[in-house]
């Protein structure tokens, strides 16, 4: 039991390390534009570039991996991340900031398939979804302690050395990788990539995998360009806008363990009510933010509601996976990462053509759109998956 709880450290120690990565820049929007000499929209198309290497990359690697040793893929993956932090830190123009972003991006979404294919296999099956948990919740922790602390480190020594931090923390989970995690770890053997492949025939995942798309696209077409709007539109000062990311860090940290709750309770079924909360409150959120105390409590309400959906569809996709597609497992559980991040790049863009062409204050409103299709994804859902999922009451 004591090795399990340190190995599942390592795996949320990953998750957090990867997070700080993805999501420093939202943190250091300003400070890259001045840096660069470009717009703010530019810099926040990073998020976008990211998010889409970060999608097309994982399923490409994921299938490479096949039968091969997890523990070594992990290893190499890790190892590339560093490197892509590395050239981050060291760029000199902005074609080179976005190469580096490139190559990270890339060794990031198979990172955390892999990570969360070690969860499974390690995990006893009732600690299965507290684990799945708590390594989304490493993202989130990345959110409430990483980004703020980046940006601190970014204000008063320079963004540089906020990628410096990521690269050390990253090599001392290198070494606690490779001193615990178990070296005889693999998926089940596939023929080819097209016995892989079978999953995305199956129709619940067909309609599954585009949940995680527009959950995330409704909230980072309003979190990717958080720091202006905390800073125009709430008007919160430069002095208490780190103390701010880390409070909204803090709701997505609470975010991720109520996820946990609800895939271990009422799974899918809870999240159609969901919805429809966070579709008001990004509505009306340019009416309430017209009192910035009132405008705070919504941010920080989004933020509670931003990683609810990733427990119930993470479980979803391995369940499925594990009763009728074990050769596609590393597959499936990389389908959460894959589809969250087309939806960061969606989401991400769409606020940089709000923001450019309409306004800061537009974005919210444009967001809820995408959260409308969630939620009617989410109906046809439980529809078609009750099914097979009974197991863990998914839908």
């Amino acid at each position: 039991m004591r090795l399990f709880k340190l190995q599942s450290m390592v795996l949320i120690a990953i998750a957090f390390v990867l997070g700080c990565s993805e999501y420093i820049i939202v943190g250091i929007l300003d400070n890259l534009a001045k840096q660069f000499q470009i717009g703010i929209s530019q810099v926040g198309y990073l998020v976008t570039g990211f998010a889409l290497v970060y999608a097309i990359s994982t399923p490409l690697i994921t299938l490479a991996i096949g039968k091969k040793s997890l523990y070594k893929a992990l290893l190499i993956l890790l190892s590339i991340f560093i490197v892509g932090n590395l050239l981050t830190a060291l760029a000199n123009s902005y074609i080179i900031l976005a190469v580096s972003r490139l190559i990270t991006a890339t060794s990031s979404g198979a990172c955390i398939a892999v990570a969360l294919a070690f969860a499974n296999f390690i995990a006893p099956i009732k600690k299965r979804g507290w684990l799945v948990s708590w390594v989304f919740s490493g993202f989130s922790i990345a959110s409430v302690f990483g980004v703020p602390f980046g940006t601190w480190i970014s204000k008063n020594y320079g963004w540089r050395y906020s990628f410096y931090a990521i690269i050390l923390v990253s090599i001392i989970i290198l070494f606690f990788s490779i001193l615990l995690l178990p070296k005889n770890i693999h998926q089940q053997a596939s023929k080819n990539f097209k016995e892989q492949l079978r999953i995305f025939g199956d129709r619940r995942i067909q309609i599954g995998m585009f949940l995680p798309m527009f959950n995330l696209a409704g909230i980072y077409v309003f979190y990717t360009y958080l720091q202006p709007i905390l800073s125009h539109i709430l008007l919160v000062k430069e002095n208490f806008l780190t103390l701010t990311l880390f409070l909204y860090g803090l709701m997505a940290l609470i975010s991720n363990q109520l996820s946990g709750k609800i895939a271990s309770s009422s799974g899918l079924k809870k999240m159609p009510e969901i919805y429809i909360g966070q579709f008001l409150l990004l509505v009306l959120f340019p009416f309430l933010a017209v009192v910035p105390f009132i405008g705070m409590i919504v941010v920080m309400l989004l933020g509670v509601s931003m990683y609810l959906l990733n427990s119930p569809i993470q479980i979803f996709f391995l369940t499925v996976a594990e009763a009728d597609y074990p050769q596609s497992l590393i597959l499936a559980s990389s389908l959460n990462s894959i589809f969250a991040n087309f939806g960061i790049a969606l989401g991400s863009a769409t606020g940089g053509i709000v923001t450019e062409y309409f306004g800061l204050n537009k974005i919210a409103p444009i967001g809820s759109l995408y959260v409308l299709i969630a939620l009617v994804l989410t109906l046809i859902l439980e529809r078609i998956g009750k099914l097979s999922t009974h197991k863990f009451n998914m839908i």
